[in-house]
């Protein structure tokens, strides 16, 4: 019973820590640098990491914001590593189970100063391993998650896009918050909602 609510325990907890970080956050956002406090329709979750906030004063939400990340890597990384477990093919296991582990590590130093590189990278690789995925969703009989995995793709895609093209960018944080609670649930429907049997008859074709 543990060890299948651990990756919905550690979302749940990165999720009450990134609150806290939310909350000490001092102020300053693109559209207000005299801010007061953080706007989720302004402010990017990426702001909760710096030493300093937008408004130049000492950034309180760091050490929240760190240590959400820290167990929301972990709770992805694990939710790879269990995946993995249900596809019959060894090598787009070992892709899926890898790439996810690191995307996650990455992911994780997006908290640190090389966030900007961390960002792409992190991002490319995670996109590689939830390819893998969402191959093997179309493959199954999970035809909910097929239509959500490829909506999830090509929202990333999107996204990624207007983040590299500075198009819209006065709606990226909220795009981005958006992106941040479609990747958990996603991430959750399939930890919980598929097995091992909707992929066993793959492993013959």
């Amino acid at each position: 019973m543990l060890k299948r609510h651990a990756i919905l325990s550690g979302i749940i907890i990165s999720v009450i820590l990134l609150a806290a970080a939310a909350g000490n956050y001092p102020g300053g956002s693109q559209a207000d640098k005299s801010s007061i406090g953080f706007s989720w329709e302004h402010n990017y979750i990426s702001n909760l990491f710096a030493e300093k906030a937008v408004n130049d004063a000492p950034n309180t939400a760091r050490p929240w914001a760190v240590s959400g990340m820290i167990f929301l890597s972990i709770a992805c990384a694990l939710f790879f590593v269990e995946f993995s477990k249900r596809i019959p093919l060894k090598s787009a296991a070992a892709v899926i189970k890898y790439f996810g582990i690191a995307a996650m590590v990455f992911t994780f130093l997006i908290a640190t100063p090389f966030h900007d590189i961390m960002v792409t990278v992190s991002s490319t690789i995670f996109l590689i391993s939830m390819f893998y995925v969402t191959v093997f969703v179309f493959r199954s009989r999970l035809h909910l998650f097929k239509f959500l995995c490829a909506l999830y793709l090509a929202s990333f895609y999107s996204i990624m896009y207007v983040h590299g093209s500075g198009d819209f960018r006065e709606y990226l944080p909220i795009i981005q918050k958006v992106l941040f609670a479609s990747s958990i649930l996603l991430v959750l429907g399939l930890h919980y909602f598929s097995e091992a049997d909707d992929f066993r008859k793959l492993k013959s074709s």
